[in-house]
């Protein structure tokens, strides 16, 4: 019998994931639908802006259910629900006081679930913590959405009932709000709110970061159990890694990084696959399957080592920040799709 990660907390997990992308496709849809309907510059310019942060969120989210390597559909219950609200947005029967007030309650879902996720990770594993840590800029952008749309409710609101317009210190009182938001929740999430995508590095490194921790989480447990799981992510992990990088970005960079230092980045990785391919077939109770998870880990190191060294410094060196992001974004779909074939296969070692 084989095991791996994917049991019953962090499927949930994955399933909120997928909820998440789905609800900001929908966010991402509204806030479009609200610039052709506003007649106000203020507001236009605020859901414009609103559009921007959820058009970067919804890559960070594609990187975070990348990252977290086990791939969901979302559930049937928020598929209809969101069916219901995109027509409900779309026909005549809510005024646009009305569409706006079921968008700030879609912002609140949005804002529970990633704060859901967060607390369900600490819980689950350092992994997991790791894979959904960009999760924290999208959650905090969500709450600052929340502060500028009962800002917009307000002047709406009072613009539907007594046709006059609200008091002028309304979007004083808004940027307070996002101020002390700001405060409360530190330097440390809203340092990392730019509004730059990832680029190849940062995608790769957060890779490293994870199968990094990973092997820490196996080789400190006594419980075979817990190896044979731990063992089944790291092999999904890297084997996912690694192929999405040899279809994707060394192809790419083999001009400028040399012929001879890429061609070593494509041995370490099969040197790698023969070993991940032998672990795999071990008993996780023995002393001789931590003796080779160990050996893996060195392999990996240095593997590591070259690539955030001198290539990242070489993509630094040749490619624009738009090719980086661009090959970003081709690495997370090439590695979505490998993570779906091995999603169907049994990973974990032996017994």
């Amino acid at each position: 019998m084989v095991s791996t990660l994917d049991d019953t907390k962090r499927n949930a997990i994955a399933a909120k994931l997928a909820d998440m992308k789905l609800l900001q496709q929908l966010l991402i849809d509204n806030e479009q639908l609200f610039l052709r309907e506003s007649t106000d510059n203020e507001i236009s310019d605020r859901f414009r802006s609103m559009l921007d942060d959820d058009r970067k969120n919804m890559g960070v989210l594609e990187t975070v259910n990348v990252q977290y390597g086990i791939q969901k559909e979302p559930r049937n219950t928020v598929r209809q629900m969101v069916d219901t609200i995109r027509q409900l947005m779309q026909g005549s029967e809510l005024n646009f006081y009305e569409k706006v007030f079921q968008h700030e309650l879609l912002k609140h879902q949005q804002v529970m679930s990633g704060l859901l996720v967060h607390k369900a990770a600490q819980k689950v594993g350092a992994d997991v913590m790791a894979a959904i840590g960009p999760l924290n800029t999208v959650n905090f952008e969500n709450r600052a959405h929340q502060e500028q749309l009962k800002g917009i409710l307000e002047v709406l609101g009072v613009r539907e009932l007594t046709g006059q317009e609200v008091d002028q210190g309304i979007w004083g009182r808004v940027q307070d709000a996002m101020a002390a938001l700001t405060g409360a929740v530190g330097s440390a999430v809203t340092q990392g709110s730019d509004k730059r995508d990832m680029n190849i590095q940062d995608v790769i490194r957060m890779d490293h970061n994870k199968v990094n921790i990973l092997f820490t989480e196996l080789l400190q447990s006594n419980d075979p159990q817990k190896i044979q799981e731990y063992f089944g992510q790291i092999y999904k992990d890297l084997t996912a890694h690694a192929e999405a990088e040899e279809e994707v970005v060394y192809p790419r960079v083999r001009s400028f990084y040399g012929e001879g230092e890429t061609q070593e980045l494509y041995d370490e990785q099969s040197e790698m696959k023969r070993l991940l391919d032998t672990i795999r077939n071990m008993n996780p109770s023995t002393s001789e399957f931590k003796d080779r998870v160990r050996h893996l880990m060195d392999i990996v190191g240095d593997h590591i080592r070259q690539e955030e060294s001198t290539m990242f410094a070489s993509i630094r060196n040749n490619l624009s920040s738009d090719q980086s992001e661009q090959l970003a974004t081709q690495f997370k779909a090439a590695k979505s799709r490998i993570q779906e074939r091995l999603g169907g296969q049994a990973t974990g070692a032996n017994r």
